[in-house]
């Protein structure tokens, strides 16, 4: 029994420097500290609303959740409803109020609506997550991939790949010179290193995105200063 169970878990490590290491300690395979019955459906449905709320910057009014795949099928009896409304709440994957999640939001006057799409998604554990009150709104695509581990695929249509573990900023800008090289200099005046950065535009010239995974979480001073630069229209940031 024990050697199919570690069989089962070299199954499902990557190659990083040749070692397999996709779970990085036992806490990777026993799963993330929870309510709920599953770490993909629950945990990581949870992490993807949380996500949500952190780049639309504050409480939405509303929000609409379109659910594929695996999610679409067991949402209900899995808990993903209750748990990306959660996320939209900024609960954690530990709150105990996350089993009264429709209730609070309706208390708080979050209006939330979910569609069943029967689209084939890349992956089967797909959301996407259309929030907006009176001033905005944002649409997110993520994905969990086991875990709970997510990977957002995309902001607003552009394509990208954020794993929501780490402090980031994301950053929509003009297609400029020197935008990139611009934020760059500023975390670097302040001694804060770049763990992973990704840049996505839809058409050369128009609007770009930039996402840049930190060592640290950043406060609101260097948020101002990043937005202050030339070609810069949004900042948001996740933090850890």
């Amino acid at each position: 029994m024990y050697i199919i169970y570690f069989m089962l878990i070299l199954k499902n490590m990557t190659y990083e420097g040749g070692i397999r290491v996709k779970f990085r300690s036992v806490f990777d395979i026993i799963g993330p500290v929870m309510i709920g019955p599953s770490s993909s459906h629950t945990a990581g449905a949870l992490r993807i609303g949380k996500v949500a709320r952190n780049l639309f910057g504050r409480r939405p009014k509303w929000a609409h959740i379109h659910l594929y795949g695996s999610f679409a099928e067991t949402y209900k009896g899995h808990g993903t409803d209750v748990a990306i409304v959660g996320g939209l709440l900024n609960f954690d994957t530990f709150d105990d109020r996350l089993i009264r999640s429709f209730e609070i939001a309706k208390e708080e006057g979050l209006d939330y609506a979910f569609f069943i799409e029967q689209g084939i998604p890349d992956h089967p554990n797909t959301a996407k997550i259309v929030v907006g009150d009176e001033l905005g709104e944002l649409e997110v695509v993520g994905i969990s991939v086991g875990g709970g581990k997510i990977e957002i695929a995309e902001i607003n249509g552009f394509k990208l790949k954020l794993t929501g573990e780490n402090p980031a900023i994301v950053i929509l800008n003009n297609d400029r010179f020197g935008c990139i090289a611009n934020v760059a200099n500023i975390l670097a005046k302040h001694e804060i290193n770049i763990g992973h950065m990704e840049v996505s535009r839809k058409e050369k010239g128009k609007l770009a995105l930039m996402v840049l995974e930190l060592d640290e979480n950043i406060n609101n001073e260097i948020m101002d200063e990043i937005h202050a630069l030339p070609n810069i229209l949004q900042v948001a940031r996740i933090v850890e």
